[in-house]
């Protein structure tokens, strides 16, 4: 008898030491609460912020500059709902950012998270091996405070931890409201961005699928290898990984081998070096936003229309109407949680780097898998108009 109340006992241990195991794993030891910012290094922010207003949609925000007392470069921050963009400019010839636009062009330099302690997330990732970009300081103005700290990643992209919650001011201290009544025009349904994909070099993706799990407390939710992303020339492999409350998602690229040069590999060519490929901006109504974006001149990759002769079979029903989706260009896909349609513009400046998706989901949590051959394929014939699919 006393055999089998131990047996229990023991029994009762293990399984209180197995759900205290999963509860601890299940923690998330760096809670972000979102995307605070992008910033864009830019050659003339000035026209980007209205380029990224009379196109896209954006509100003026704040700026900082020669009369913010910030003498070594120009910011513009637009904003679109929950999404918020720096485009910064430097105001000399040798400078950090002057040098990052000289190697890479038009790119994005800064991912801010928005958290509760910059502090105690530089301490945190530092001590899981992160590298220092920046050590936390605290900003002040007369709408209170801003802790910042930050961390470098893959190429020269950083990581910046923002703490506002003492903070009631327009954006950042140092900058100062950027009011333009006259010319504001209507935003045209962007809400958050969805994703942010990081293209890696040649057998790099693991090695940043593992920074972000050991450091950043990410998980991997999907991998997608060179047999799910191929056509008859390219291919290329990604792995997904999410933060834990699912609110930051960067998809990791690393290029495959194929018969000609993937979209990867002219990305690190043209880029010279890592880094952010595209950013996923979500709208409710991708249909009505495709179309203003249209009409504002952005333009968009173009896959066959053959595509949409079997879309109802791969998709089955969805609310949309097929022919105005055909003539939009707007690709669906699939998965067991419901559709999601997305649309991908093409660069966003003169070397093909970095693009921006349209995406909307009715439920679906993938990332369009059953899209990826319509799409690479027709980023084929970019490449092969710019010449540089050899």
């Amino acid at each position: 008898m006393w055999n089998i109340i131990l047996n229990i006992v023991v029994d009762a241990t293990i399984i209180h030491i197995m759900i205290k195991s999963n509860q601890e794993q299940k923690v998330d030891f760096l809670p972000l609460l979102g995307t605070d910012y992008v910033e864009i290094y830019v050659s003339n922010a000035r026209q980007a912020a209205y380029f990224y207003k009379t196109a896209f949609g954006f509100q003026s925000l704040a700026f900082a500059g020669l009369e913010t007392g910030m003498k070594d470069r120009e910011s513009y921050v637009v904003v679109q709902d929950k999404i918020r963009i720096v485009l910064t400019s430097s105001l000399q010839s040798e400078s950090l950012i002057g040098d990052h636009v000289q190697k890479h062009g038009d790119g994005v330099k800064t991912v801010a998270f928005w958290v509760d302690d910059a502090t105690e997330a530089y301490h945190k990732t530092i001590e899981k091996g992160a590298v220092s970009y920046m050590e936390p300081k605290t900003e002040e103005d007369a709408h209170g405070s801003v802790v910042l700290s930050g961390i470098r990643t893959f190429g020269e992209t950083v990581h910046m931890f923002v703490e506002r919650k003492n903070y009631s001011g327009t954006f950042l201290p140092g900058f100062m409201p950027w009011v333009t009544p006259e010319f504001n025009p209507e935003p045209i349904g962007l809400k958050y961005i969805d994703h942010m994909v990081g293209n890696v070099g040649w057998g790099k993706m693991d090695q940043w699928v593992n920074f972000y799990a050991n450091v950043l407390g990410f998980s991997q939710i999907l991998s997608f290898d060179d047999k799910d992303i191929s056509t008859e020339f390219t291919a290329l492999m990604s792995k997904v990984m999410s933060n834990g409350n699912g609110r930051v998602k960067f998809p990791i690229n690393e290029p495959a081998k194929g018969k000609k040069k993937s979209q990867v590999e002219e990305y690190l060519d043209f880029y010279e070096g890592e880094g952010i490929q595209h950013v996923a901006l979500a709208t409710d109504d991708i249909v009505e936003t495709i179309h203003q974006l249209k009409t504002r001149g952005i333009e968009f990759l173009k896959v066959p229309d053959s595509y949409y002769d079997s879309l109802k079979d791969r998709v089955g029903d969805i609310d949309e109407s097929i022919p105005r989706l055909k003539e939009l260009g707007i690709l669906v896909d699939r998965d067991d949680e419901g559709y999601l349609l997305q649309l991908f513009t093409k660069p966003m400046q003169p070397r093909p780097t970095m693009f921006f998706e349209i995406i909307q989901r009715k439920g679906a949590t993938s990332f369009g898998k059953g899209n990826f051959k319509a799409l690479f394929e027709s980023i084929e014939k970019e490449q092969e108009l710019r010449g540089t699919l050899v």
